[in-house]
């Protein structure tokens, strides 16, 4: 048998880990109720004694936690981010996932045996990135950006080396280079870089016109949908936009991404671990993609078949693509 890649899952609520652990998942990533995490959204994530409380339960069934505080730190408020460190670490936590290099810092020279893992947020994307993480920081593994080709990501598990890589395989598509895109900021005064959201829901507004449904995100429209056409969630890196007399996406197909025909080649190339995204689902969308990579992962250990269709259905808007991976747009 092949080695097994490790499953990370989402969960946004206490709820949602215990549903991912029994679906499968060899690993959970989760973060604090507060904007030390980039899914700060209403309703989503976990107080301290719900933390706790959690990783305790992964860990009697054989699962691990990794707790993210991957937002990047404001001036004169660091102390949130620091007592986010204390407390994930007192709590149990498998592996710390940051981003914002003080407080990479902070969690090594003051946990100097807790296990790190570098956010995609701080979007490490060449040997020499990784290499100063890994060399001085004891960065033990880089969850890659969703902007590069398959190759590049083999070339780069390769030489960065005993830096483990993981990658996103299935769920909401970033088309930027995470940690970089000032669009959500600018439209509506929230970004997933500091205060952990990105386009918003509380700034996304829909009214039908001629028919059609009108999204926009801070009072910029961004995407029209007629009666026969899927909706996906707006936001603002996937509208659709007008140049040179032609209206079109970003991507041909922009809306999820669906690497699963692409596990075979990811694992060969060394990749450690398949992520999947998804923080604000429910708990019935996040028990059936779970099982299904689960699935899609040990007939990938053992030899045997992958069904590369089961989760076409679970995409948004039932469109998918691989995205970067593949840079098809070329």
């Amino acid at each position: 048998m092949r080695a097994v890649p490790e499953l990370v899952c989402p969960a946004g609520t206490p709820a949602g880990l215990r549903v991912a652990v029994e679906a499968g998942a060899h690993s959970v990533y989760c973060g604090f109720r507060d904007e030390t995490n980039a899914r700060n959204f209403p309703g989503l994530n976990f107080d301290r004694a719900e933390m706790r409380e959690a990783v305790a339960f992964a860990h009697e069934h054989g699962a691990k936690v990794l707790i993210a505080l991957n937002t990047f730190m404001r001036a004169g408020s660091l102390e949130v981010w620091y007592r986010g460190v204390d407390d994930a670490v007192e709590a149990g936590a498998d592996a710390l996932i940051l981003a914002d290099v003080a407080l990479i810092d902070y969690a090594r020279r003051t946990h100097p045996k807790q296990r790190l893992h570098l956010s995609v947020q701080a979007a490490a994307a060449t040997p020499e990135a990784i290499a100063f993480y890994r060399d001085r920081y004891g960065i033990a593994r880089v969850v890659l950006p969703r902007v590069l080709t398959v190759e590049e990501i083999a070339r780069l598990t390769a030489q960065s080396a005993p830096c483990e890589t993981e990658v996103f395989v299935f769920g909401g598509l970033c088309v930027m280079a995470e940690g970089r895109c000032m669009m959500s900021s600018y439209a509506t005064g929230k970004s997933p870089n500091m205060t952990g959201v990105c386009s918003p829901p509380s700034h996304v507004t829909y009214r039908d016109e001629g028919g059609a449904l009108i999204a926009s995100v801070g009072g910029f429209t961004v995407e029209r949908f007629e009666n026969s056409e899927p909706a996906g969630y707006p936001t603002l890196c996937k509208g659709r936009f007008s140049a040179r007399g032609i209206t079109s996406h970003l991507f041909e197909d922009p809306v999820s991404l669906n690497a699963v025909e692409l596990l075979p080649r990811l694992a060969e190339i060394g990749v450690t671990a398949f992520k999947i995204e998804g923080r604000q689902r429910g708990r019935a969308y996040i028990a059936t993609v779970v099982k299904a990579f689960r699935r899609a992962i040990d007939a990938l250990a053992s030899g045997g078949k992958i069904d590369f269709e089961e989760l076409r259905a679970l995409t948004e808007g039932q469109r998918d693509t691989v995205g970067a991976y593949r840079k098809a747009w070329r």
